[in-house]
């Protein structure tokens, strides 16, 4: 990135209650409000942006890219708690639930108001686009109907894209479309309004409808990027039965108002529902068939609705209620040389701090909880696997640290580089880090002949009750351990494990799986304490705690390490702070 040598570097403010977006945020008295004039400021190497202490953001953050000495800081000014940034919808007001059965609920549908004449989509400019050995063609001559009539569907959903142009929409509007259906019903398809051209730019989280049928249908799309020449698209292919006709008749499209101010729209898998800041939490099911026990829930991606089981009305019987949206709460693939510090981040279903092929990433200070749980692919055994992490560098990652940080209730990984394909993960640093309650402490993996992982450090980092978190009796493959060591096939060096504390755990310890980790891995002058159960899984070999220290001590591992209780004499969430006298005193995040 180039920028002007000796340009001033500017802070901007933040303040959810009394910012605006149209000030210029230099100051306090000028802050702007929200992440959305955040993630559209253009920032220069060395700007810092400072949310108020004691505010509330909920969406994602997309950070801008800093350079080398001079990174792009997201930090909190004030006194108070640390800024939140949530990655949840609150539904907690009596009226965002409605009863559907004995004990069932489902959430509300927003409500809009009309902030626009309607118009009339005139057929004769919407066309088809095939590829991939797909047939089909579209009549729209009548102007007010449009027949599509499909030999062959293709096999992917590109391969068939109905297209209307629309024109221009603002961020922030939302714009509903409407029309009416007639044709054989097939599976759902997903409608996007995305930019005219490449790279089509999605402008709204994308909706899904059933094929066919003869009713009408309406979705509302909620613009998050401006454009001028914006268009809908039904990406058809594959869902098309081949020799049949389709006719879609009486197309609208009209600017409406929400009822009431967003977030409240449910925009992506919901993959967790904590309920009064974590006193209990929803377990996530398939299919409305499987709603059978308190608490059990179920999101409809077709009409991004979730219904509860729930004795009561749920926002009687709880004072919060946060559904947790699949997406990174910090999405900061493709970023360099950016530091977040004295932040918290909360109710997430995917990562809390997630993106791949970055470099000079620095969080320090911050707080991550209640993470993961969206849905992320069906396994080949037809079992759901789900997302997510607390901090996650994927896939290419260089000169990167973490530091100082808690992290606690996440569904699968708080800590972890990992990565797929031909990648570099070097140079980077976690230490000194409080992790309790999430299923792994830290993860690594590097799938990939012709990747290389070096230089990492995992030390001084505190490890608590691995698998003790919301979502392991819920997880298809319940794996609570503090160090998950997967399949690894890129050349790994200097990975070193060194005085950590890692204390209690649901089934192990540690795991080492799919290679000979005896060069690729250092681990000394740490702490390990399993009073009873399992303390070493590796390869096909499981030894139990009593056992862990001479098994590690015959592989090379552990010569100088303790196996005894840290004895905490603090065991407040987020402290875990042993006993100055006892054997845990040089070990952990208390050691420095």
């Amino acid at each position: 990135m180039m920028f002007a040598a000796g340009s001033p570097a500017v802070t901007y403010h933040v303040d959810n209650l009394r910012g605006r977006d149209e000030a210029d945020g230099t100051a306090p008295d000028r802050a702007w409000a929200t992440l959305d004039r955040v993630n559209r400021a253009e920032l220069l190497p060395g700007d810092r942006v400072l949310f108020r202490r004691g505010g509330v953001w909920r969406g994602q953050l997309r950070p801008r890219s800093g350079a080398p000495g001079a990174s792009i800081v997201y930090g909190a000014y004030g006194e108070g708690a640390k800024p939140r940034l949530l990655g949840s919808v609150s539904k907690a007001g009596i009226d965002d639930w409605e009863p559907v059965g004995p004990s069932l609920w489902r959430t509300a549908a927003p409500r809009y108001l009309e902030a626009a004449p309607v118009q009339t989509l005139d057929t004769r400019r919407i066309y088809v686009h095939v590829e991939g050995g797909a047939a089909v063609t579209v009549d729209g001559s009548a102007g007010t109907a449009i027949v599509v009539r499909c030999r062959s569907g293709g096999a992917r959903p590109n391969h068939v894209q109905l297209v209307a142009p629309v024109g221009g929409v603002a961020g922030g509007d939302h714009w509903r479309v409407r029309w009416t259906w007639v044709g054989p019903r097939g599976t759902s398809v997903v409608v996007q309004l995305r930019e005219l051209g490449a790279p089509w730019r999605p402008l709204a989280p994308p909706m899904w409808v059933p094929v066919g049928g003869s009713g009408a249908v309406e979705l509302v799309f909620a613009v998050r990027a401006p454009c001028t020449n914006a268009q809908i698209a039904w990406m058809l292919g594959g869902a098309l039965a081949s020799g049949s006709d389709h006719r879609l008749e009486r197309l609208e499209w009209q600017r409406v108002a929400p009822t009431r101010p967003p977030p409240f729209e449910l925009d992506a898998d919901v993959g967790n529902i904590i309920f009064d800041g974590g006193a209990r939490w929803g377990v996530k099911r398939w299919a409305a068939a499987d709603l059978r026990n308190e608490y059990d829930f179920w999101y409809d991606p077709l009409t991004r609705s979730v219904t509860l089981v729930c004795k009561e009305h749920p926002a009687r019987r709880h004072r919060e209620i946060e559904l947790a949206l699949c997406r990174h709460i910090v999405d900061q693939g493709g970023r360099e040389w950016v530091t977040y510090e004295d932040l918290a981040l909360a109710y997430g279903a995917a990562h809390g701090i997630g993106g791949g092929w970055t470099r000079g990433i620095t969080v320090r200070r911050c707080d991550i909880s209640w993470m993961g749980g969206g849905f992320h692919k069906w396994r080949e055994d037809g079992r759901p696997v789900r997302y997510g992490n607390g901090i996650e560098f994927w896939a290419g990652a260089e000169d990167c640290l973490v530091e100082d940080c808690r992290l606690w209730e996440i569904y699968d990984a708080a800590l972890t580089n990992q990565g797929i394909g031909t990648n570099r993960q070097c140079n980077i640093v976690w230490r000194r880090n409080v992790v309790w309650n999430s299923e792994y402490s830290f993860e690594y993996w590097n799938r990939g002949a012709a990747s290389v992982t070096e230089n990492i450090r995992f030390e001084y980092n505190t490890c608590v009750d691995a698998g003790r978190g919301w979502g392991h009796s819920q997880r298809p493959d319940p794996n609570g351990r503090h160090l998950m060591f997967f399949y690894n096939s890129a050349r790994t060096t200097n990975f070193v494990i060194r005085r950590n504390i890692f204390a209690r755990s649901v089934d192990s310890l540690v795991r080492l799986h799919g290679r000979d980790w005896t060069a690729a891995l250092t681990m000394d002058e740490n702490l390990w304490f399993q009073p009873a159960g399992e303390g070493v899984w590796w390869g096909d070999e499981r030894v139990p705690a009593d056992r862990m220290a001479e098994f590690l001590r015959a592989k090379g591992f552990d010569a100088n390490s303790v196996f005894e209780d840290p004895r905490f004499v603090d065991e407040a969430p987020g402290h875990y702070r042993p006993d100055p006298a006892g054997p845990g005193a040089a070990f952990g995040a208390w050691a420095l």
